[in-house]
């Protein structure tokens, strides 16, 4: 029997990775184009001041994430006793549902902010149904050696739908503002497919269907807790993110600062994808491999450089190369941490671990929008953003010192021995 060399050389995963990019590129763009929809209504139809647009924006991040924050136990929970395919696939559906009310909504021009925020959770409760099934269905499919390769090439199928879903979106609104909406309608029904069509997952062990469901979500915060070396993995991305998160505000810099309106805004969120994309790329054929921790403390530093270079800039370009060092920077920390996650974690627990994630990435993103909301209230966008980054400085530093087995993780093989506890 031949043994791949390469994740694509697995059909099964092609078919995840094509899931994975269709659904991304119409997710970010969707939201991209929410964004902004949103804080042009809230200027021009409620008469807000830039700060207090900015703020209403920041809670469309909040309303996201109370969702993800109440229900990611469950979700959890949910992709480790059953078909982690049909959980992913039923997350889709309601993503579906949510791109054909906002295209209904734009086409008979419903000005309403609060049911934008309705939609939004709406889409935090499809986020936290998808996320931690489709991130273990990865190390399903490919053998543990290829999965570090495999990261590198989600993180593709992820960042190049960053990139064209906003690009894309950006100048589809500006000539029509209904239509990526319905593009996001064929989009995640694609991926919804494509996601189902994949055919060898092992079985859902019988005990994980008869233990019952809290103590699965007790024994899955417990398992993290207990580890403090996926604790401070998850932990590091949860608080740097979330105080150095840029995107939250990139609608005001295009609308109210770079005056680049939505073709540039959708420039602005695509140029962190090409970076990220470009070294993910990289590492598809060269993997990291030794004194991965430090690596990762590094490229969270220059994340956090690059998020100061980004506030303080007012010339377009330079804005837009700010943002792809931010980018390139970020996917190597989200590639070092990612494949210790993975490789670190039994698959017994991956889905509840995936869970406890996603929850902390997804706080570091909507907590951070909200954060940065309340910051640019106070301190504007760009006082706003340059504290953010030289705070997510000061939290890898910190964390350097908290968590001392991150720096030590030389390779990407197990940090601690795996406890035999019940599932």
């Amino acid at each position: 029997m031949n043994v791949p060399d390469s994740p694509l050389r697995i059909p099964d995963y092609r078919r995840f990775w094509l899931a994975r990019f269709s659904a991304t590129l119409a997710t970010t763009g969707m939201v991209v184009i929410l964004g902004y929809q949103f804080y042009d209504i809230a200027r021009m139809d409620y008469g807000l001041s830039i700060s207090e647009a900015a703020l209403r924006l920041g809670a469309l991040g909040l309303v996201q994430f109370i969702p993800l924050l109440l229900l990611t136990p469950f979700s959890g929970v949910m992709a480790d006793r059953f078909d982690r395919r049909r959980v992913a696939a039923l997350g889709m559906l309601l993503d579906v549902f949510i791109a054909a009310s906002l295209g209904l909504v734009t086409v008979l021009k419903v000005h309403s902010l609060e049911l934008l925020y309705v939609l939004a959770a709406l889409h935090g409760v499809g986020r936290v149904i998808i996320s931690p099934s489709l991130s273990a269905i990865a190390p399903n499919v490919v053998p543990p050696n290829l999965i570090p390769r495999a990261i590198a090439l989600n993180s593709i199928a992820w960042q190049s739908g960053s990139i064209i879903g906003p690009a894309l979106f950006g100048f589809l609104y500006a000539s029509s503002q209904a239509l990526p909406y319905w593009i996001s309608v064929v989009l995640i029904l694609a991926a919804s497919f494509s996601v189902n069509a994949i055919r060898t997952l092992p079985p859902v062990p019988p005990e994980a269907r008869r233990t019952h469901p809290v103590r699965q979500m007790i024994d899955g915060f417990r398992y993290v807790w207990n580890e403090r070396f996926l604790l401070g993995c998850i932990t590091l991305d949860l608080f740097a993110v979330l105080l150095g998160g840029a995107t939250a505000l990139l609608p005001v810099f295009a609308r109210d600062i770079l005056h680049v309106g939505p073709e540039g805004l959708g420039q602005l969120r695509a140029a962190p994808a090409v970076g990220a994309a470009l070294v993910a790329l990289m590492l598809s054929f060269r993997p990291l491999e030794r004194n991965v921790g430090v690596k990762m403390l590094v490229a969270v530093v220059v994340y956090g450089a690059a998020t100061i270079g980004f506030g303080l800039s007012r010339w377009f370009p330079l804005s837009l190369l700010f943002l792809f060092v931010l980018g390139a920077a970020d996917m190597v920390s989200v590639f070092v941490r990612g494949s210790l996650v993975q490789l670190n974690t039994p698959d017994d627990r991956r889905g509840r671990v995936s869970a406890i994630s996603g929850v902390a990435i997804s706080a570091s993103n909507e907590l951070g929008e909200m954060q940065s909301g309340l910051a640019a209230a106070l301190l504007g966008a760009t006082g706003a953003v340059v504290f953010g980054g030289a705070a997510a400085i000061f939290i890898t530093l910190l964390w350097a010192v908290v968590f001392p087995e991150l720096p030590r993780a030389r390779t990407f093989a197990p940090q601690f021995r795996q406890r035999e506890t019940p599932t």
